[in-house]
């Protein structure tokens, strides 16, 4: 059975929908905001912006009765949801009943987890507010799109950080060909209050602003110094081939097959050196689909700006080309940022055969050997390979064919 990819949704800070991301990507425009820090959480000279959807207007895919019950990230994923059984060309009540839903979030609801812990930090355990409880939890947001939707297939969320998106497409891509469930909704979401930002700049994560005050995420490059944290939601509609095309269903992308994988070297919090162990992973999910890297016509590649995860990044694929030359190799995560379901977006939009700009300003890392492309038109490649490294030693790979 083969599984496709029929409906896109999404929400970052690039706007709202298939079309809004396609313009972002295709202009190499990575839009930001400045962070609330009243707080005092930050550091005094870190990071400031961020790539934030808390702006956006989501009522025509989300009634005010409805999102009063929902923490930001369950808005998020119940509006991008909409947006992608819209993209489908039916309705999110359509897409229900027998219908798995598999989510990645990389920190789950945490603004609700904050206020219900200062809730109870102030008032004590007895004041603790069940609807801020409900919506803390990682599986919330998934579980407001089974609400929506009134899907009865499993529902599941993955916690593998930066790994998690891809994982959750592999996961519902093998729902949807056992012949259980008619269809999945699979995708990512996030967000980033002021709290998260201020930990992850501390943590050393974020970009940090260069002489002229910018926070640039650089891909691979060497002036490279972190990552730009986004927020929002990414939801595909999957289904079975045969069953899209008796409908009359646009195909965006087919999943050839996926790989994932775990480096052991790698510490809790950060990457580690086992590009070798991850290189061999690889190559075997590739040979499990009759698929050889010179096969391979793009690469989406989640290096992201971070200084040691782009360069694990870049040796893991240099090892499984064993030498031989990389095919184009696009990095939209300078453009998306980082978390958010942005970059699962940008991998099936390219199979669909969407344009990627030229990085901006890009300098060779000698010590990594990887440009990005200067730019690539819609020529739909045949095959690509999807490409996230997680911070805590996760891997996933996914292998998508244009339609």
């Amino acid at each position: 059975m083969s599984v496709v990819v029929t409906g896109l949704g999404s929400v970052g800070s690039y706007g709202c929908g298939r079309q809004r991301i396609t313009e972002a990507l295709a202009s190499s425009t990575l839009t930001t905001s400045e962070v609330d820090r009243s707080q005092g959480s930050h550091r005094p000279q870190g990071s400031r912006r961020a790539a934030l959807a808390s702006c956006l207007d989501l009522s025509p895919w989300l009634a005010p009765a409805a999102a009063r019950r929902m923490s930001a990230p369950s808005k998020y994923a119940v509006a991008a949801a909409r947006m992608a059984a819209q993209d489908a060309g039916l309705s999110l009540e359509e897409i229900g009943g027998p219908t798995a839903v598999i989510m990645a979030t990389a920190f789950g609801p945490t603004s609700f987890t904050e206020k219900l812990l200062l809730q109870v930090l102030k008032e004590g355990p007895e004041a603790a507010s069940p609807f801020f409880f409900t919506e803390c939890v990682a599986n919330a947001p998934a579980a407001q799109i089974a609400i929506a939707a009134k899907a009865v297939g499993p529902n599941v969320t993955i916690v593998q950080g930066e790994a998690g998106p891809l994982r959750a497409v592999a996961r519902a891509a093998a729902e949807v060909a056992s012949g259980r469930w008619a269809r999945a909704l699979a995708g990512a979401v996030d967000e980033l209050p002021p709290i998260l930002h201020a930990a992850l700049d501390r943590f050393a994560a974020l970009a940090t602003p260069d002489a002229d005050g910018q926070e640039i995420p650089r891909p691979f490059d060497r002036r490279r110094s972190g990552v730009v944290a986004a927020e929002g939601s990414l939801v595909l509609v999957l289904e079975d081939e045969a069953t899209a095309r008796s409908r009359g269903a646009r195909i965006l992308a087919r999943l050839r097959g996926a790989g994932m994988a775990f480096d052991p070297t790698a510490c809790r919090g950060s990457w580690g050196q086992g590009q070798q162990t991850l290189a061999l992973a690889l190559r075997r999910a590739l040979d499990r689909v009759g698929v050889a890297p010179k096969d391979i016509h793009l690469i989406v590649s989640g290096a992201s700006g971070a200084i040691a995860g782009d360069r694990l990044e870049a040796l893991t694929l240099r090892a499984a080309w064993a030498g031989e030359p990389l095919p184009p190799l696009v990095t939209p995560k300078s453009v998306v940022g980082e978390h958010g379901g942005g970059f699962l977006a940008a991998a099936v939009l390219a199979a669909s055969g969407a344009s990627f700009g030229p990085p901006n300003g890009f300098e060779l890392d000698p010590a990594l050997g990887l440009r990005p492309s200067a730019g690539v038109t819609s020529l739909a490649p045949h095959s690509v390979l999807a490409t996230s490294l997680a911070a805590g030693g996760a891997a996933s790979w996914l292998i998508l064919d244009r339609p």
